[in-house]
């Protein structure tokens, strides 16, 4: 078992960098991610033959960039997605596509980027084809299909079934294929997702979905996407994935697939949060201590602006405490509940879904000391907004025990940059 040092107490260093120092150095609230976790994680997943990256999870240029460094290519599901695919170096086209545009529409911004570069398209609904043609012509795409069930850590990340928006609907797959034959599209991928933080029983169940799916798609079917979802654990007490028994199912499917259809076929899956969830910190200051009736609470400069998971649906995150007396010498726990300095009742990083408040044992604190969100990687700075004009937090990336600074903290001059006041009242 590997050291997971965002499950412990207090935490001194991030990526063998003082906690401490990357606060004084680059304020708070600061995200700091452990590239020596991500490139673990990309080691593990190198027996699946295409690894694509859901960027969505954490899509920062040195993320991505240190992603194309291991043969990791990339998901993208906006035009904005996909102009940071480019920028990161990432070619349009190639074998595996380096970029795979993954949607239920096209906007037109997004459906202008894919013309122009030649983007490939992972189709999640039957209008995207008829668009796509019009705009390009007849194009090898690969199908998005919701097989009819889904599964995840929340009914919010649940990604399948007859309540997700998302995919083709399994029966609708013959009609989706006369369709693209008719618009003189080349089905040539199938992907099936179900749900994001989903277990490996439910994982399996996709193979046997993808092989009756596979079965229906037609002879020019080479490539299948077992999609992500794949959990982390987010408590001490959750288990790791099982990797070799998920590669091994995933294999004996594809090799199943491939005699079927008389050719082989390539096997991808898509990780977004398994790849970059663990590597990430959130780092805040605690700028309260106070008693409310018989509870506790520490009030932090980090807000649900910053980190989204716990309001959206009472996400758990391993919180740990970096002492700026650097006292490492372990206490007696106190119950304490976590907030952060947003006008709603709902800004709490200890709460469950439903938005109950509770309470985690922690040790002693006091104002000027630091709380730091563990396995916030994914997810994290990504939703961050500007709700009560805060600003967007600093990224910095630790690379090979040197941090540096991927995203500049937002200046408060620059919340204002794109609004206009109208001629009557300029005044």
């Amino acid at each position: 078992m590997e050291t997971r040092p965002w499950f412990s107490p207090l935490v001194e260093h991030i990526g063998g960098v003082s906690v401490a120092e990357l606060a004084e150095r680059f304020g708070t609230p600061l995200y700091v991610y452990d590239a020596e976790v991500i490139l673990r994680r990309c080691e593990q997943l190198r027996r699946f033959p295409v690894v694509r990256y859901a960027q969505k999870a954490c899509s920062n240029l040195a993320i991505l960039r240190l992603l194309r460094s291991q043969g990791v290519v990339l998901d993208a599901v906006s035009a904005g997605e996909i102009v940071r695919a480019l920028q990161a170096g990432y070619p349009a086209q190639g074998d595996p596509p380096p970029v795979v545009y993954t949607a239920d529409i096209f906007d037109r911004p997004a459906l202008e980027l894919v013309a122009r570069h030649g983007i490939h398209v992972n189709c999640g609904s039957a209008d995207m084809m008829d668009q796509l043609a019009e705009a390009v012509g007849g194009q090898e795409i690969t199908l998005r299909i919701n097989p009819g069930f889904g599964h995840g850590h929340s009914q919010k990340t649940n990604t399948g079934g007859p309540q997700s928006k998302h995919g083709i609907w399994h029966e609708q797959l013959p009609e989706c294929l006369k369709q693209a034959e008719r618009l003189g599209h080349r089905v040539v991928g199938l992907h099936v997702h179900i749900g994001s933080g989903t277990d490996l029983e439910h994982l399996a169940q996709v193979c046997q979905a993808m092989e009756q799916l596979a079965g229906q798609a037609g002879p020019h079917l080479r490539s299948i996407s077992a999609g992500g979802g794949l959990p982390v654990p987010y408590r001490p007490e959750e288990p790791e994935l099982d990797l070799d028994r998920y590669h091994q199912l995933w294999e004996q499917t594809r090799d199943r697939i491939s005699r079927q259809l008389g050719h082989p076929v390539q096997l991808e899956i898509e990780p977004g949060r398994f790849l970059v969830a663990e590597s990430g910190y959130l780092v805040a200051e605690i700028r309260a201590v106070k008693r409310q009736g018989e509870r506790t609470f520490w009030l932090v400069d980090a807000g649900f602006n910053d980190l989204a998971r716990p309001v959206m649906y009472g996400a758990y995150h391993p919180l740990s405490l970096c002492r700026r007396n650097g006292n490492p010498a372990p206490e007696p726990l106190v119950e304490v509940s976590v907030g952060g300095p947003l006008c709603e009742s709902g800004d709490i990083f200890t709460q469950e879904e439903g938005g109950y408040v509770v309470s985690r044992p922690m040790p002693q604190a006091q104002v000027g000391d630091l709380l730091v969100v563990g396995v916030a990687g994914a997810y994290g700075s990504v939703m961050g907004s500007n709700y009560n004009s805060k600003p967007l937090a600093a990224e910095v990336l630790v690379l090979e025990g040197t941090p540096y600074l991927i995203r500049r903290r937002q200046e408060l001059e620059e919340l204002l940059a794109n609004e206009q006041v109208p001629p009557p009242l300029a005044q």
